[in-house]
């Protein structure tokens, strides 16, 4: 059977129908044949089928019946059903059931071929589309990046771009930024989704194990080396590698990672055998790695290999647009953690979170909600209910401003109209982020609810730079 052409399967009661279809196929086509569709369900089972070419009226089990176990089992495979001219109520019920096309007896050849051709492009756009979902699926952690803000946005789509190709990724960012799981998207996204994800943190493993976790070891190759090991990079194979704080690697081992990415090959520690490996690198830092090469503490070499794609994750301070539907985000997570139904921040709790700084960035604020849900009696998070730190931080803000006063008429005028437009601004954003969460981004609904019109609304959106595609669910 030739690899390189689609398996037609042809499933007919009578056998000289079959014989002639299969004639006509078989230079395009790898073709089985079937008389009933019970023979058919057997040949299904054990060959990569790629298109079910069915009779109507047969024996054992007919074309409707084989058409909804197909539907059931198999819902890539496109069917295509053939019926008698008098019989087209038929095709028709089984268009309805899930069947791609239908073709009325007797067959011309080379309008089957057409209709197979359309059938065939159809079924790949349909594995296609079921492998991008089941990626999704499988990498939760996707939803996870919750974000209006524009350079974020322009990150998910670089992503979006880069996880189909070899390149090596370099992420840099602070910590609690969200470095993992922009890692995790990529390699979810990227053909080796079905491979291992494999991680490990440079800076948190001893200098003299490092090599080891890294290559793995033979066994003998010093004191308590008692078994063979296999290393990351031999684990990760065929997969994706995510270093984590890879500004955290000696130099020594440095010159060993840039031996391997360039010559997709290693020793074991102990070992003199050369392993091969393929395997997509993606390394993360907290540290400004060209700062660090400067400093002579970091590869040159090695500093541009790695950042062939460079992705800068922002710190929440720079993204407080995000702050509310983090809040909204986390609130919904850890709703299990209260004791009421009706979990609410309530506005003042919000002024502060939205002031505060965090350092920690998305990791503290997630921290930070888990304990406020905990310690909120009633549901309502008040600012009694957050940590001492963001409180402090936000009495010191506002007892270092020094308020303006004007002197003069035109000087009144002019505050009165900023502070009244800062009022309105901040309203009108609170109204859209709620009127998106209640409507799951739907701009229609979300203007009949509000009594705009949807052009209006679309305006506001535009001013507030809020995108209503990452409301829905």
């Amino acid at each position: 059977m030739d690899n390189q052409k689609p398996t037609i399967l042809i499933v007919d009661d009578e056998d000289k129908e079959r014989r002639v279809i299969s004639l006509g196929l078989k230079s395009n086509y790898n073709v089985l044949l079937a008389q009933n569709g019970k023979q058919a369900v057997e040949l299904i089972n054990n060959n990569r089928v790629h298109l079910i070419l069915t009779d109507f009226n047969m024996p054992e089990m007919d074309g409707l019946e084989l058409l909804r176990w197909a539907k059931e089992n198999y819902k890539t495979i496109p069917v295509i059903i053939m019926t008698a001219f008098g019989s087209i109520e038929n095709a028709v019920d089984a268009m309805k059931m899930g069947a791609h096309d239908y073709i009325t007896k007797p067959i011309k050849i080379d309008e089957l071929k057409a209709v197979i051709e359309k059938s065939l492009q159809f079924g790949k756009l349909l594995e296609e589309n079921l492998s991008l979902k089941e990626k999704i699926k499988k990498y939760e952690g996707f939803n996870e990046i919750i974000t209006i803000n524009p350079q974020m946005k322009s990150l998910i789509e670089l992503i979006g771009q880069v996880a189909q190709t070899p390149a090596t990724i370099l992420i840099e960012g602070e910590s609690g930024t969200g470095k993992m799981l922009f890692a995790r998207a990529v390699h979810y996204l990227s053909s080796r989704a079905d491979n291992q994800f494999i991680e490990i943190n440079c800076g948190a493993i001893p200098h003299d194990l490092l090599e080891s976790e890294l290559f793995g070891h033979e066994r003998g190759a010093f004191t308590g080396a008692v078994n063979m090991k296999k290393g990351k990079f031999e684990l990760a194979n065929g997969g994706t590698l995510f270093l984590d704080e890879i500004g955290e690697l000696p130099l020594d081992l440095q010159v060993k990672l840039l031996h391997v990415l360039e010559n997709q090959k290693f020793t074991r520690v102990g070992g003199t055998q050369f392993i091969t490996t393929n395997v997509r690198i993606v390394a993360a830092t907290n540290k400004n790695l060209k700062s660090e090469v400067e400093k002579g503490n970091f590869r040159k070499d090695l500093f541009y290999r790695l950042r062939v794609v460079y992705l800068r994750i922002p710190p929440l301070r720079e993204r407080k647009e995000d702050i509310p539907l983090l809040i909204d985000h986390f609130l919904k997570k850890y709703s299990n953690l209260s004791r009421s139904e009706n979990l609410v921040v309530v506005e003042k709790a919000r002024k502060i979170l939205q002031k505060y700084d965090w350092p920690g960035n998305i990791r503290e604020l997630e921290n930070v909600m888990q304990q406020s849900i905990i310690f909120s009696a009633d549901g309502r998070i008040a600012p009694e209910n957050l940590p001492e730190e963001v409180l402090a931080a936000y009495k010191d803000e506002s007892n270092s401003e020094e308020e303006y006063i004007p002197l003069t008429k035109d000087e009144l005028q002019q505050e009165k109209k900023k502070r009244t437009e800062s009022i309105i601004d901040e309203l009108e954003y609170k109204f859209l982020i709620k009127l998106l969460n209640s409507t799951q981004g739907n701009v229609t609904r979300a203007s009949e609810i509000s009594g705009y019109d949807r052009r209006q609304i679309q305006n506001l959106l535009s001013k507030h730079n809020i995108d209503a595609e990452k409301f829905r669910k």
